[in-house]
């Protein structure tokens, strides 16, 4: 991109990605600038190589957080500072390499062009996918269609998306859920309830193996369970906005519009 955006900006929480996460951050700067990393509380010395690559880059700017307190707390951290220099919205991608640093203008533009809405990546996946991931995927979101009333999140847990600041920042202030694995699915749900219309956009993900430099900190139990407590917490929010949700749904139905 030839001049900085004033207004759209990439995001990158980082928890001891490895290696990997100094091309996945080369990647993304030469979709777009600015880029801002916000280093989780890493040990793995990723904060010290992402430091020298910004005092080398006026494009990208890092920022440490001195322990780790998950994705969401990251996310929350980079936004409210972009808020605060003028910025509306943010890319959020992991640093791992999974997600498409191709597809950062695209999905810029589509904001751009819909700045009210939210744009959430449609996961392509490749063979690299593990199966058993992909089935508990197909569980959750299913959680999350239901939750809406299917008004319109394709994926909840792809973290590739453009969210609007100020809708971001007011669904996750004063709430205590939202900062590790479950915030991906939860806030595009309450974004949802709060009436941000959600774009879909296809993006393809690839699991690196470790040979690759891929590097997971998933843990099938611990996020398993987390995402379950998160999914009670949700169905319990939904039985209160289902008036509301209805009829919003009813509004959106094609067969009301064409009536």
């Amino acid at each position: 991109m030839a001049e900085p955006s004033r207004t759209h900006l990439v995001l990158i929480p980082s928890f001891n990605p490895g290696a990997r996460v100094y091309q996945t951050v080369r990647e993304a700067r030469a979709h777009w600038t600015p880029v801002w990393v916000v280093v989780d509380g890493s040990d793995d010395g990723t904060a010290e190589g992402l430091a020298a690559l910004a005092a080398a880059d006026p494009g990208l700017r890092v920022m440490v957080l001195e322990r780790n307190r998950g994705k969401g707390c990251a996310v929350l951290h980079g936004a409210i500072l972009a808020a605060a220099e003028g910025f509306t919205h943010v890319l959020a991608m992991d640093s791992d390499g999974q997600h498409p640093a191709a597809s950062i203008a695209g999905f810029m533009e589509r904001s751009i062009a819909r700045p009210r809405a939210m744009v959430l990546g449609q996961p392509v996946f490749d063979a690299s996918a593990p199966l058993l991931r992909l089935r508990g995927r197909r569980i959750s979101n299913g959680l999350a269609h239901f939750e809406t009333l299917w008004i319109g999140i394709a994926d909840s847990l792809f973290g590739f998306r453009v969210y609007p600041i100020a809708d971001l920042v007011a669904v996750m202030r004063g709430r205590h859920g939202m900062r590790r694995f479950d915030f991906d699915p939860e806030v595009a749900v309450r974004l949802c309830w709060r009436g941000v219309e959600a774009v879909n956009v296809d993006a393809p993900v690839r699991y690196l193996r470790a040979e690759e430099g891929g590097v997971s900190h998933f843990n099938y139990l611990r996020d398993n369970l987390l995402l379950a407590w998160m999914h009670l917490r949700l169905v319990a929010g939904f039985a209160m906005r289902l008036p509301m949700l209805a009829w919003r749904r009813l509004k959106r139905s094609p067969a009301m519009a064409g009536g």
